[in-house]
């Protein structure tokens, strides 16, 4: 039996090397090379011509979006599923439309991947069912914008960003979310980058200027968050109480 070729794309290695456990239990795939960082995936892709690229969206230097675009810039013919913890619609979206044959989350189990895997190599498309639900029923999610499109806030980076203003620590938003404290730490600077903010001061700032950091709101997410499915409000924080909270917002405004 002929195996089909898999690139490994992730910025840890050892999420790499569990991928490669996993796929080597298999009869019918092999993973021909892997890649740490996004030059480096485009530059296997070319080398080694895989029939799959197994891609993490958050790599150094160039993310999985811009892989996949220039990818595809390049005509390269192997099929991308996307692994990642991102579960934002505006990813979510823009994989979609560059050209991805799957998105998924990496909290699914070994074997449904495998099923993926061997799905999006067949030639079929396979999108994390719940992201898809929330497209195709048009559902929309409030966000917080500045002047263009490019620093729209995705609701996932809105809410971290209330939960810091609100001194919230990343590991208490972490379990809020059930993800990693390094996933909070990334959503950190990416708003911050987004919102050319430099620090919390600045971040409560913000949160004040967008009336954020009021009693209605005050446990980490705007009220009209708290009107969507899936989005209970956060507990209060354990070493501020919301007097402190609010104090201290005010005395950062006026600094």
């Amino acid at each position: 039996m002929k195996k089909f070729q898999i690139l490994l794309a992730d910025d840890h290695k050892v999420v790499r090397d569990g991928l490669k456990l996993l796929i080597a239990r298999q009869p019918d795939m092999g993973v021909v090379g892997e890649a740490g960082s996004g030059k480096e995936t485009v530059e296997k892709a070319r080398q080694l011509k895989p029939d799959l690229i197994l891609l993490d969206l958050s790599m150094p230097g160039m993310n999985g979006l811009q892989v996949i675009k220039a990818l595809g810039a390049a005509g390269s013919e192997a099929r991308i599923l996307v692994l990642t913890t991102h579960e934002d619609q505006s990813y979510f979206r823009q994989v979609c439309q560059a050209g991805a044959a799957g998105y998924v989350i990496k909290r699914m189990a070994g074997d449904e991947l495998v099923i993926c895997i061997r799905k999006v190599a067949a030639g079929e498309r396979h999108f994390d069912e719940a992201l898809s639900c929330q497209v195709l029923s048009g559902q929309s999610w409030p966000s917080a914008t500045n002047a263009d499109e490019s620093k729209t806030l995705s609701p996932r980076e809105a809410e971290v960003l209330i939960g810091v203003a609100w001194g919230y620590s990343n590991k208490e938003l972490a379990g809020k979310h059930g993800l990693s404290v390094k996933t909070i730490e990334t959503y950190k600077v990416r708003l911050c980058e987004k919102l050319g903010l430099n620090g919390r001061a600045e971040i409560v700032r913000y949160a004040v200027r967008q009336g954020w950091l009021t009693e209605e709101n005050r446990f980490g997410q705007p009220a009209s968050l708290d009107l969507l499915p899936n989005h209970p409000p956060l507990s209060p924080p354990g070493r501020l109480g919301p007097a402190t909270l609010t104090s201290r917002a005010r005395a950062l405004q006026n600094h």
